[in-house]
């Protein structure tokens, strides 16, 4: 006779049927796949996964054939419903687009997407597109399918309007009237550098300046406040009405936009009116441009004073340079003596005031009368150096600021800069600029040019901030010279090979652009 306890709470057939149903422990069945017979876990279709993957197709809703439009002038594509993007072949931003035209992927995960080669004149591109299941009855299902686009040569509506001649709404007009076009050269190579002109259609030189035409007032603003932010700028702003739909009340406008840039350039000399000089801080009437940016940098070439003119104060103002860089004059140091130190905080020479005799070149060994002035540049120079200054005693400036002025108060000679010898420099400059249009230069926009290159090698700052290209035939000869800067080389020649260094390699152009090999 079994022997039963009857004070157990449960029997222990029961128990193990409530410990499954506790703990989630199931057991489920397995069936027979109906294809090929394997024993497998159920499903709806009753198949295995291998007869799954050869009789369910996954990529049966998704398009195989597709239609990229392209515009073949601006070599953009059409992204809907009405966005123009840049895309080159095999890139990340054509894949992105090539994808957004696929139908069929709601349900569906992208494993991998790759291009596959194609003839370049077919107009043809195709892509091997990896999808699967993530969950659902065909969970971890992988398949491929390869889909194939299109190109077909659509005109997008700006070049629509280039062709129709009457395609800008806007235009902006960039001028300076000045005899010295410095800033102008200046504000040119930050354009290139910055890509500020990308979104225009077109650029057209006039005198005075270039003209950038755009196709809408957003770009054209952006394309302002970059100015604006350059150099120092007087801007104008004009619109007039070119058609009006009355049941819409929707009205066309062509915006234009006058931008005058200041009449100041870099080693321009200027004087200054008695109110503008003491809201600068009591700076003395004859004042040296040291460099223009945003705002006009001014120094006092005999103290080293700073200043900065804005161009609020300027063009409230306004006054023109009394003396230009083709007035400068080649002067030999004589003597150097110097009459007053005083320490600053920054450890700057601005207030070191150097008593100097100078002669000028040509008179070097017929003339023994040296002429004295006074300047901040001493601890640069020794006796026997040249030096770039103005005569203002010679010059005939016609300026009533500066006829207002005393004799005690006009230095007859104002130093700018110290000079270099160009004759030693024995190899020629192996590097060039782009410029925006292909303006034919006459000899004295030539002449200005050159004097712009070279500022570019005798100034660190200004080669810093724009762009310098070399030819990638001079590329092994500029890797043998990597150390210019030896004691065998003097300071001229070694300016001249300074930017070769950290120019930019293999100079491409773009047809909207020129080159100068000077």
């Amino acid at each position: 006779m079994e022997y039963v306890d009857f004070n157990a709470k449960r029997s222990p057939n029961k128990s193990h049927l409530n410990d499954e149903h506790t703990f989630g422990y199931k057991t489920a069945g397995k069936i027979l796949c109906c294809n090929c017979g394997i024993l497998m876990e159920p499903n709806l279709k009753n198949m295995c996964f291998v007869c799954l993957h050869e009789h369910v197709d996954i990529t049966a809703n998704i398009t195989k054939h597709a239609v990229l439009q392209y515009c073949r002038k601006c070599e953009r594509y059409l992204q809907p419903p009405g966005e123009w993007i840049k895309a080159s072949l095999n890139s990340p931003e054509l894949m992105t687009l090539c994808l957004k035209k696929v139908r069929g992927l709601k349900d569906l995960k992208v494993s991998c997407a790759d291009f596959l080669w194609t003839e370049p004149h077919s107009k043809r591109i195709k892509i091997d597109l990896k999808v699967y299941f993530e969950t659902g009855e065909y969970a971890g299902l992988k398949q491929g399918v390869i889909i194939e686009y299109t190109v077909q040569y659509y005109m997008c509506p700006e070049c629509h309007r280039v062709e129709a001649k009457d395609y800008w709404r806007c235009v902006v007009q960039v001028r300076q009237h000045a005899e010295n076009l410095k800033t102008y050269f200046y504000l040119e190579q930050m354009i290139l550098k910055h890509r500020a002109h990308d979104h225009t259609l077109g650029i057209k030189s006039m005198h005075g300046g270039l003209d950038f035409y755009f196709s809408n007032e957003q770009n054209a603003r952006k394309f302002v406040n970059f100015l604006e932010a350059t150099v120092p700028i007087k801007i104008t702003f004009s619109k007039r009405l070119i058609k009006h739909d009355h049941n819409n009340n929707v009205h066309y406008y062509k915006y234009t936009w006058s931008v005058e840039i200041a009449p100041l350039s870099r080693d321009s000399l200027v004087c200054l009116k008695k109110k503008l000089r003491h809201q600068l801080g009591a700076m003395p009437a004859i004042c040296l441009v040291h460099k223009v940016t945003s705002c006009a940098h001014l120094i006092d070439p005999l103290t080293g004073q700073k200043a900065e003119l804005s161009a609020n104060h300027f063009f409230r103002s306004p006054f023109e340079a009394i003396c230009n860089p083709r007035q400068l004059i080649e002067y030999i140091v004589m003597d150097i003596e110097l009459i007053r130190s005083s320490r600053q905080q920054d450890g700057s020479h601005g207030q070191r005031i150097f008593d100097i005799w100078l002669i000028k070149a040509t008179q070097v060994g017929l003339n023994e009368h040296a002429v004295h002035t006074r300047t901040y540049l001493g601890y640069l120079l020794n006796v026997g150096d040249s030096v770039m200054a103005y005569s203002l005693k010679d010059i005939n400036i016609n300026e009533a600021e500066f006829e207002k002025l005393g004799v005690e108060h006009v230095p007859d000679v104002v130093i700018v800069r110290k000079c270099f010898d160009k004759t030693s420099r024995s190899m020629p400059r192996r590097w060039k600029l782009k410029y925006l249009t292909f303006e034919p230069m006459n000899e004295q926009m030539t002449k200005e040019k050159e004097e712009f290159l070279d500022d570019i090698e005798q100034d660190m700052e200004i080669y810093k901030s724009i762009n310098v290209y070399s030819g990638s035939e001079e590329l092994n000869l500029m890797k043998s010279t990597d150390n210019v800067f030896n004691k065998n080389i003097d300071d001229a020649t070694a300016s001249s090979y300074e930017p070769l260094e950290e120019s930019i390699s293999k100079l491409s152009l773009n047809g909207n652009c020129n080159e100068t090999n000077s």
